[in-house]
């Protein structure tokens, strides 16, 4: 999701430039067709002056077993566009084209594509993430409250930790800090690496910006904008803050982080082409671990019933199943709007997001997913408050949430110096502050991972999601939950079943199991 925190949100995009990537396309779906749209012959599609009165837009074409990215090139161009970059190992092509059959025209070449489809609705410029509600700078008063507050051995704004207390973070770490072999990706809305707090543990190597779909790596690319979100750069310190007597600690702070932007300017969009260069890149970098607190905009939910949204979740599945079969776990955020991903039908009426006028729709989450969070492989992560408590924001669903961790709440208060039941972390700029949302609970399953992925460093991404789920802390339905406005209401909405429930899963994460 676009899902910083939970409210997944996305921005427009400019382009980036290239990396070229080789592999088999044997594991691809075969399909079977004529190359040329029906009613025509492929001379006249190859001699046709391909229309360019319409916006120019990003697309995504999906290959068949049988095509290669030299036809799928020369089909592109046909048609009017411009290949941005193909990633040949997932047979994946990223195009720009202003010629508004382009995806029509693409679709009828159907032993060449088995899906192609617009990444967006709007013409190529808006990002969104999983928080809920804005971020809450910590004041240089309270955090000298919190040092004072603080106990040996503790970092010093530990005392409002709330949530690495609720994991037990703070008992693994007197056992494990986790290893420098181990490597956690936030895809997202970049990273500042000069955070004191972050600059001991960050990994330029494995850093990027795949804003556009194509993986910039020049110094300092992977920074949030200058106009841009503070989301990265929050999610990043609950990974993983370093314990060095500065600021706050991470849940895994021996671990390296690095940062893969994907995120519009401007917008903080996040769209299909950028986001599949962030998975590819993590797999090619040797990331073991990625975090994922947004959705894949500009829709809520891809039905697979729409032939664009269709092309979008065949792309993001291809490139998060590579990076799997190349070591990657990758954690999502469930999202932020309480809905019942179990359910038969979700009313989504903030898609898409990249217009001013959103369209009112109901879908079936079964055939209508959640990117990335709803995907194959993928760790989905509902969010809690310091009460144990589904946070009131939270996203859920029996059989679709994996597990639960701290996401924030601001109903229920702990018994911290700043009595703030938020997440507090990093923010650019040298700076600490307040969010909640699903996008903060998931840096605390990516830690627990990454703490995992330490003590087993030859334990595979599904492994490491059995261990995951196997060791967490079961949590029954509860009989009251927080609604929007704080009060206390029954909890009608959570089922339970084969030892799970719809709002937390398996459980809540256990970071002193993951050492241990």
């Amino acid at each position: 999701m676009a899902h910083l925190g939970t409210g997944h949100r996305r921005r427009a995009l400019a382009v980036p430039v290239g990396l070229a990537l080789t592999a088999s396309l044997a594991f691809l779906p075969s399909v079977a067709a004529s190359a040329a749209p029906v009613g025509t012959t492929a001379d006249a599609v190859a001699t046709a002056k391909p229309d360019t009165s319409g916006p120019k837009l990003s697309y995504v074409a999906n290959l068949t077993a049988y095509g290669t990215v030299k036809q799928a090139k020369k089909a592109i161009e046909r048609a009017g566009g411009t290949v941005v970059i193909a990633y040949e190992q997932i047979g994946v092509v990223v195009a720009h084209s202003q010629n508004p059959e382009f995806a029509k025209q693409l679709r009828g070449q159907r032993s060449l594509f088995v899906s192609v489809g617009a990444t967006r609705t709007a013409p190529l410029s808006v990002v969104q993430t999983t928080e809920e509600g804005t971020t809450q700078r910590l004041s240089d008063a309270d955090a000298a409250k919190a040092a004072a507050q603080a106990e040996p051995g503790q970092e010093p704004l530990e005392s409002n930790q709330w949530d690495l207390r609720a994991i037990k973070a703070d008992q693994a770490h007197k056992i494990n800090d986790g290893s420098r072999n181990v490597t956690v990706g936030v895809i997202d809305t970049g990273v500042d690496d000069t955070h004191p707090d972050l600059a001991p543990n960050f990994s330029k190597e494995q850093s990027a910006n795949c804003v556009g779909g194509v993986a910039d790596t020049t110094e300092g690319a992977w920074r949030p904008y200058a106009d841009g979100s503070d989301h990265g750069t929050h999610v990043a310190g609950t990974i993983a803050a370093a314990r060095n007597g500065i600021g706050i600690s991470g849940v895994a702070p021996g671990v390296k982080v690095a940062a893969i932007k994907v995120s519009e300017p401007t917008t903080s969009l996040f769209f299909t082409e950028a986001v599949v260069c962030g998975f590819m890149f993590a797999a090619e970098k040797g990331i073991e671990v990625t975090n994922n607190s947004y959705y894949v905009d500009p829709w809520l939910y891809n039905c697979k019933s729409d032939d664009d949204q269709k092309a979008l979740v065949e792309a993001l599945t291809r490139a998060t199943k590579y990076a799997e079969r190349k070591g990657v776990l990758s954690v999502a955020s469930a999202g932020n709007s309480n809905h019942d991903l179990a359910s038969n039908a979700i009313v989504d009426d903030t898609s898409p997001d990249d217009v001013p006028t959103p369209v009112t729709r109901t879908i079936d989450p079964h055939v209508c997913l959640d990117l990335p969070t709803q995907l194959p492989g993928v760790v989905t992560v509902s969010a809690n408050g310091d009460q144990g408590i589904k946070s009131y924001y939270s996203s859920f669903g029996l059989g679709v949430v994996d597990v639960a961790a701290p996401g924030g709440d601001k109903w229920q208060v702990p018994a911290t110096p700043d009595a703030n039941g938020r997440v507090l972390s990093t923010l650019p700029g040298g700076g600490y502050g307040y969010k909640q949302g699903t996008s903060m609970a998931g840096p605390h399953v990516a830690g627990v991972a990454a703490l995992l992925k330490s003590a087993h460093p030859w334990a595979t991404p599904a492994q490491l999601q059995a261990m995951l789920k196997g060791q967490a802390t079961k949590v029954a339905c509860p009989e009251k939950v927080y609604d929007a406005t704080g009060a206390l209401v029954d909890a009608t909405t959570c089922n339970s079943k084969w030892g799970q429930t719809g709002y937390y899963g398996y459980g809540v994460v256990d970071a002193l199991k993951a050492v241990k």
